[in-house]
C-alpha cells in the first residue's frame, strides 16, 4: 500500500527469467481488516453480470455470487439508482452510465487518446484488424479494437482478458515478467488448466501449451515481436509489437495485426504486414514522446466539483432506507475519481474529488488495493487505477448501439405521456428517414410503424429535425408536423446529438390529432421528449468516449 496508508515502501520490479519447478500453490489473499464488505460484494455482482453479458436474473445472480437474495436486491437497487443498472421485471441489466468506471482508466492511461488514430489508419491502411492491449497480471486486456466489418470477424471487445500464454501480446509483456509475476502465471495454469476463468476465449484443448508459452518468450526477448499462430482458435492469427515508453523503454502496450488463415497464414503476416506494423508503432512511440515532458511537469488537477455526492449518496439513503447500500454508492465514486491527468493521486486527492470523508475514501481503496482494481503509483504515497476496472461492465457495454441505449429511455417515454416515441436516422441519401428504435403504447389507435420503415425526411418531424434545414427548427431547436404526414397524425421531435456536438438521430412522439392540440403537445409533450433526449445524450456521451457506437 502506498506510504500514506502505511509504512511500506515501493519495490521495483525486475525482469526475470521463468523459473524452473512445480507451480505453487494458489495463494488467496486475506480480506484486510478494514476493507468494505459491501463494496466487494457489489463489485462482485458487477463481474458476474458482466460475464454473463450484461443481463442476469436476480436469482441467477444470488446463485452466481453466493449472496443472500435480500443482498442481491439491495446491492441491485443501489446500483439502479447510480443508474448503473436496469430492473427489468426479474432481469438485471448493466447500462452504458457504467462505463464511466471504465473510461476513468483509459483516461488515466492516456494511451486511447494518443494511440487510437494511429491504430485505425493502420488498419484502414491494411484492411485488417488492429488492436491494442495492456497487460493484466499474466494476462492480456483490449484498450482499442479497430475491426474489419467481415462475414469472419472478430468478436473480441475492450476490456476483454486473455490468458498470455495463449496470445500474441502475452510473451512480449512476459519478457518483462518478474520471478513472482512467472510463479503466478504457474499457479494460474495449475489451478485453471482449461482456461475457465478467461470467457472471452474457448476452453483449451490441447497440453503443451505452457512450455511452448515459455520459448515464446525467449524468441519474443530476441526479436522484439511475436506470433499467434491458431492458438485461441483455428483460423485466428496475429503478429505484435510492443509499444515502448520513450521515457523508461518499458512496454505501455502492445499493437497487434489479426487476420484469419483465409486472408494470411502466420508466416505471411509476419513477412508481409510486420515491417508496416513496426513503422506504426514507431510513430505510437513518437506520439507518446511528444507528450512525456508535458506530462510529467503537470501536476494531478482535482476539484471538490464531486462533494456534491455525499449529498446526494446521503439522500437516497433517506428515500430508498435499507434498499440503499450507502457504502457501495460511495466507493464506486472512488474510481470516477482518477482520469485524464489524474492518474495518480493520493488519499487526500481523492477525498478532495469525491467529496468524501479521508477515512472513508481510505478504506474503499484498501477494498480495491485488495480486488486488483487499484495499485500504488509511481510516485511516493500515490494510487492508480489497474486494467482490471475494465472488468466492471465494459467489455458487452462496449458493443452497444445508440438503437439499444435509446430504447429503454423510449419506452420510460412512451409510459409517462401515454403516446409512441421513436428513434430515427437520416438515410445515406439524405432524402429519408430510417426508424431504428420504437417505444409504442396500448392504445387501439395509435401510429404504426415498424423498426426499419423508410419515410421522406421532408414530410416528418424526425426528418426535418436531422436535415435542420428550416430556420424554424435551427431556432426552436424542434420540429413539430401538424397532420403533413398524413391526416389526423402529429408529431413533435428533437435531435441527438453526439460527444462533439452533431446531431446523429432524431427522436419523436406521435399521435393523433384528436387527444391534444398543437398548444398542448408544445407544453405536455415536448418538455418530457426534451428531457428523454437528454438522457439519451447523456448515455451516448459516456459510452462514445472511447468506443465507436453504431447509430442502429
Amino acid at each position: 500500500m502506498p506510504a500514506d496508508m502505511t509504512d511500506t515502501t515501493h519495490t521495483t520490479r525486475n525482469a526475470a527469467a521463468p523459473p524452473a519447478g512445480s507451480p505453487a500453490v494458489p495463494a488467496v489473499p486475506a480480506v484486510p481488516a478494514e476493507a468494505v464488505a459491501p463494496l466487494i460484494r457489489g463489485v462482485g455482482v458487477l463481474r458476474r453480470l458482466t460475464e454473463a453479458g450484461g443481463t442476469m436474473s436476480a436469482s441467477g445472480l444470488e446463485r452466481a455470487t453466493g449472496l443472500a437474495r435480500s443482498t442481491v436486491d439491495r446491492i441491485t437497487s443501489t446500483l439502479a439508482r447510480m443508474a448503473y443498472v436496469r430492473l427489468d421485471g426479474r432481469d438485471v441489466i448493466l447500462t452504458p452510465r457504467l462505463m464511466e468506471l471504465g473510461n476513468a482508466y483509459l483516461s488515466a492511461l492516456r494511451l486511447p487518446a494518443l494511440l487510437d488514430a494511429r491504430a485505425d489508419a493502420l488498419a484502414d491502411e491494411l484492411d485488417e484488424s488492429v488492436s491494442l492491449a495492456v497487460g493484466d497480471r499474466d494476462g492480456i486486456r483490449f484498450i482499442h479494437q479497430a475491426t474489419r466489418r467481415r462475414a469472419m470477424s472478430l468478436s473480441f471487445r475492450i476490456g476483454d482478458l486473455l490468458p498470455a500464454e495463449r496470445t500474441a501480446p502475452g510473451p512480449l509483456f512476459a519478457t518483462e515478467w518478474t520471478d513472482e509475476d512467472w510463479q503466478g502465471w504457474r499457479a494460474r495454469r495449475a489451478a485453471d488448466p482449461e482456461d475457465r476463468d478467461f470467457p472471452a476465449v474457448p476452453p483449451r484443448e490441447r497440453a503443451g501449451v505452457d512450455e511452448e508459452f515459455v520459448l515464446a518468450v525467449s524468441r519474443a526477448r530476441e526479436n522484439g515481436w511475436a506470433l499467434d499462430d491458431q492458438l485461441i482458435e483455428p483460423g485466428l492469427v496475429a503478429v505484435s509489437v510492443p509499444v515502448r515508453d520513450p521515457r523508461t523503454g518499458r512496454i505501455a502496450c502492445v499493437a497487434s495485426v489479426v487476420s484469419h488463415t483465409s486472408r494470411h497464414s502466420a508466416a505471411d503476416l509476419r513477412e508481409t504486414l510486420l515491417s508496416r506494423l513496426r513503422g506504426a508503432v514507431a510513430d505510437m512511440e513518437g506520439e507518446l514522446g511528444g507528450v512525456g515532458t508535458q506530462a510529467e511537469s503537470a501536476s494531478p488537477s482535482v476539484s471538490g466539483s464531486a462533494s456534491g455526492s455525499a449529498a446526494w449518496t446521503g439522500a437516497s439513503k433517506h428515500e430508498l432506507g435499507r434498499d440503499f447500500v450507502e457504502s457501495l454508492a460511495r466507493g464506486l465514486t472512488v474510481l470516477t475519481a482518477f482520469g485524464e491527468g489524474r492518474a495518480e493521486l493520493t488519499l487526500t486527492e481523492v477525498a478532495k474529488a469525491t467529496g468524501l470523508a479521508r477515512a472513508t475514501a481510505r478504506r474503499a481503496l484498501i477494498t480495491y488495493e485488495h480486488l486488483g482494481l487499484v495499485t500504488p503509483g509511481a510516485a511516493e504515497r500515490t494510487f492508480a487505477l489497474t486494467p482490471r476496472v475494465l472488468s466492471l461492465g465494459f467489455p458487452p457495454l462496449s458493443r452497444t448501439s445508440l438503437s439499444r441505449i435509446a430504447t429503454p429511455h423510449l419506452a420510460d417515454l412512451s409510459a409517462r405521456v401515454h403516446e409512441s416515441s421513436s428513434l430515427a436516422v437520416l438515410t445515406a441519401s439524405g432524402e429519408e428517414i430510417q426508424y431504428t428504435a420504437r417505444a409504442t403504447t396500448s392504445r387501439v389507435l395509435s401510429a404504426d410503424i415498424t423498426i426499419g420503415t423508410r419515410l421522406p425526411a421532408g414530410a416528418t418531424a424526425l426528418g426535418r429535425v436531422l436535415l435542420a434545414d428550416e430556420t424554424q427548427v435551427q431556432t426552436q431547436g424542434y420540429a413539430l408536423v401538424d397532420e403533413e404526414l398524413e391526416k389526423g397524425l402529429r408529431s413533435v421531435a428533437v435531435p441527438i446529438r453526439d460527444r462533439t456536438g452533431r446531431t446523429v438521430a432524431a427522436t419523436n412522439v406521435a399521435l393523433h390529432a384528436a387527444r391534444r392540440t398543437v398548444e398542448e403537445i408544445v407544453t405536455e409533450i415536448l418538455p418530457e421528449l426534451r428531457a428523454t433526449a437528454d438522457r439519451i445524450e447523456d448515455d451516448l456521451r459516456v459510452a462514445g468516449r472511447f468506443t465507436r457506437v453504431p447509430l442502429s
